[in-house]
């Protein structure tokens, strides 16, 4: 008779991780203010834009219980659990970590670039988010208009220009690994999300023809 280690026993919702994981980088953020310092305004503005997300990511699991029912609900074992903790927990804070090293102070233009991509990023993604969850909630089958009329996954692309606010606000081009990789990443879910979706909805073939995957009027 075989028995359960510790190891193999160990199960978590995928969501839950994330939390915990975004719980960290608010620890992470605020470890570096306290470790380097905040000599510009740049520190001040990337602590404000990171830390917010982080903290509504978290209130939107309070304000929309429901959101634990449609995303991320698959449980994941212990070695899946510290992968998460370590990418999207400190990886992460890698944008945060530049900027609180970069002694240079931010520019007009900067700031002028990073604020309307995390103001636009954010609004988009939540607003999307929202749209999906409450038609989804109502027994809707496939969400193909409001924000989702022409751009297929809408909600990436705004979280796409929230991170890379933060790479610009950082001021380094080691920064921009971060929304690299999540592009990467984002790009096998588009995949599987489109494979799955065009089994699922007769409809979507349709869909497809007048909107594009993530980039407005490119691809």
């Amino acid at each position: 008779m075989e028995t359960s280690t510790p190891v193999s026993g160990f199960q978590i919702a995928e969501l839950t991780a994330i939390n915990i994981a975004k719980f960290i980088t608010i620890v992470c953020l605020i470890a570096l203010a306290a470790i380097y310092g905040i000599h510009d305004v740049r520190q001040v503005i990337y602590l404000c834009l990171h830390i917010s997300y982080c903290s509504w990511w978290l209130l939107e699991q309070w304000l929309f219980p429901q959101r634990s029912q449609q995303i991320f609900t698959d449980k994941i074992g212990l070695l899946p659990f510290i992968f998460v903790l370590l990418f999207v927990g400190i990886f992460y804070a890698l944008p945060g970590f530049l900027a609180f090293t970069n002694s240079d102070p931010i520019g007009y233009l900067t700031v002028a670039i990073a604020l309307p991509l995390y103001i636009f990023g954010t609004l988009i993604n939540t607003a999307a988010d929202v749209q999906k969850m409450t038609a989804k909630g109502m027994g809707a089958g496939l969400v193909n208009d409001g924000a989702w009329r022409s751009i297929r996954h809408i909600n990436y692309l705004g979280d796409l220009m929230r991170y890379t606010s933060f790479s610009v606000v950082a001021g380094s081009g080691w920064a921009f690994l971060l929304p690299g990789l999540i592009f990467l990443l984002y790009l096998q879910r588009i995949a599987s999300k489109e494979t799955a979706m065009a089994a699922k909805y007769p409809e979507f073939t349709a869909y497809q023809q007048t909107s594009t995957r993530l980039f407005p009027l490119i691809w």
